[in-house]
Parts: C-alpha cells; structure tokens; sequence
C-alpha cells in the first residue's frame, strides 16, 4: 500500500472508533505524540512516588503505614504498565530513563511539590489522584491499544487511592481544631497545583487539538479542569473545608462553577525545573537508578544462564 492509502486507512479506524495496534500503520506524529504523552505518564508515576514515600515510615498507625505502602506499590505497577506500553511503539525502556533522568522528558508539576505534613497525604490522594482519574478514565478509551488496556487496570487503582485520601480528610476534618486546620492548610497548598495538572489552557496547549483529533484525549485540558472543579466543590462541602479561592462561584447560566485566574507562570516556572523539589526530585530518581545497577545486572546474569540451561537441556 502507498503511504496516502496507509493514512486513509488509518484515519478511517479512528473515525469508526476502532482500536489502533502495535503492527498497524500509523503516522510518525501520532506514534512521537504517543510515546511522549505515555512516557510522560509513566515518569509521574515513578516520581509520583516520592513525595508519598517519606511518609510511609511517619504514618500515624499501622493500618495507615499498611495502606500508604501499598499504594506507592501501586504507583510503580502503573509505572511498568505504561513504560511497557510505551516500548510497544518501538522506544526503548533505558532510553526513556535516560530522557527522564537527563530533563529530557517531563513528568507531572505537581510532584515536585513538598509534603509538609500528615494531612499532605490526604490532599494528594483527595485531590492529585482525583485529578487524575478525571484525566485518565477517558483514557480507558484512547484510540492507541495498548495504552488503553493498561489504563483499565491503572483507574481501579487510583479509584482507590482517591478514596484513601478522602477519608484521611474526612478523618482530619472531622477531629479536633489542630487537625482541622491541618486538613484546611493542605487544601489550601495543593487546590492550585492540583487545577495545574490538567496542562495548559487549551488555547496554549500544542498538543491538545491534534491529540483529541486522533481519539488519544476524548477531552481538552480545559474540559477536564471544569469537571474537576465542579465534582470537588461538592466534595469539599462533605468535608466542611473551604475552598481556597476567593472567586469560585456557581454560575446558573453555565451550569459550572466559575473559578479564579490560575498562576500559569508558577506552572512554567515549576515545569522549567525552578520548582520547590525538581531538583530533590530528579537527584532521587538518579541516585535510585545508580544504585540499582546491580539489580539489574543480576537480574540479567540469572536470565542468561536460564537460556544457557534451557539451551543445553534441548540438546541433550
């Protein structure tokens, strides 16, 4: 088949909402934005990591230590989901490490702020993984394969680290004035950062027309950021906290609430790496991968002579 036969076959499959996979033609944008919006996935979960992990061993009980591990496990299933979903599309793992590791390749702002307190777990559970589940159930959907089927298993996931977070919250909240006032100072830090992660605004976004015309978003930027918005005032009256934003009012007309200016030149600055922890951040992930190379070699070493005996008993 010639090429303008290969592109009308394939944006026919996206017209008709049919999934696209690893063997079919496919344009080289579409794979490069692909590969970029899933390695950048895959980082955040891998970064996301961090800021959750120093608390682990600070955690208030048992039962929270038990629930706070298990769900930085989490983290990093969905980081070998999405790495392994990316190297579907022909890039090698080690060489998304390297983008990582050399600023190449972003990951998520909202990472490389600081966790100041306990109630900074419940913000980030309430607010960042709600944010992202917004963002990642249309996902569920995309039009790249496996990328979608990875996603499945990856929002039951963080449907339940939302849960966590809001019940810590919940818990907080609803305890005496010192922890009150907690719960409230943790909203009050992660309200903007949490609007910030559905990207720029759409008239600012490079990426977001073309992505939703090949069916890999199923919504802009800005979409997502009123959804969230609108589901987590509600929640924030269950919790009795307010909002952080002395603009935000419900707007009859829209059907929406109406929020105040985001500080998109915070958001550039942190994305730039001028952010309170990238450099904390990215030191970490480099010291991780430097001090893990003898894993690694290991785990090579062992699979090696598995194919040497597998080989040798054949022939026998």
């Amino acid at each position: 088949m010639t090429i303008p036969s290969l592109q009308e076959h394939f944006d026919d499959k996206i017209d008709r909402e049919l999934t696209i996979e690893p063997k079919d033609w496919m344009p080289d944008d579409y794979r490069k934005t692909l590969i970029r919006q899933i390695s950048q996935h895959a980082h955040s979960e891998i970064v996301g990591m961090l800021p959750e992990g120093n608390w682990i061993t600070r955690a208030p009980s048992l039962r929270r230590k038990a629930v706070l591990l298990a769900k930085v496990q989490d983290e990093a299933g969905h980081g070998l989901y999405l790495y392994s979903a990316a190297e579907t599309l022909g890039v090698s793992r080690d060489d998304l490490y390297n983008q990582l590791h050399t600023g190449k390749a972003k990951y998520s702002s909202i990472f490389n702020y600081p966790t100041l307190t306990w109630a900074d777990m419940g913000a980030i559970g309430w607010l960042v993984d709600g944010a992202a589940i917004m963002n990642q159930v249309p996902l569920c959907r995309t039009s790249y394969g496996p990328y979608a089927r990875a996603m499945v298993r990856v929002c039951k996931e963080e449907s339940f680290h939302q849960r966590q977070g809001f019940e810590i919250m919940l818990t907080l909240s609803h305890g005496s004035e010192v922890q009150k006032k907690m719960a409230q100072d943790a909203f009050n830090r992660w309200w903007w950062p949490s609007l910030m992660m559905f990207g720029p605004p759409d008239a600012e976004s490079p990426h977001t027309e073309q992505s939703v015309r090949w069916r890999i978003k199923r919504q802009t930027n800005d979409e997502l950021r009123q959804k969230f918005v609108d589901v987590t005032v509600e929640q924030a009256k269950v919790l009795g906290l307010d909002v952080p934003d002395k603009d935000l009012v419900w707007n009859e007309e829209r059907g929406h609430f109406d929020f105040g200016v985001i500080n998109w030149e915070e958001f550039w600055n942190v994305v730039k790496g001028n952010g309170p922890c990238n450099r904390q951040r990215l030191e970490a992930r480099k010291k991780a991968w430097d001090e893990g190379q003898w894993v690694r070699d290991a785990a090579m070493a062992n699979a090696e002579k598995r194919k040497e005996r597998k080989a040798a008993a054949k022939a026998a």
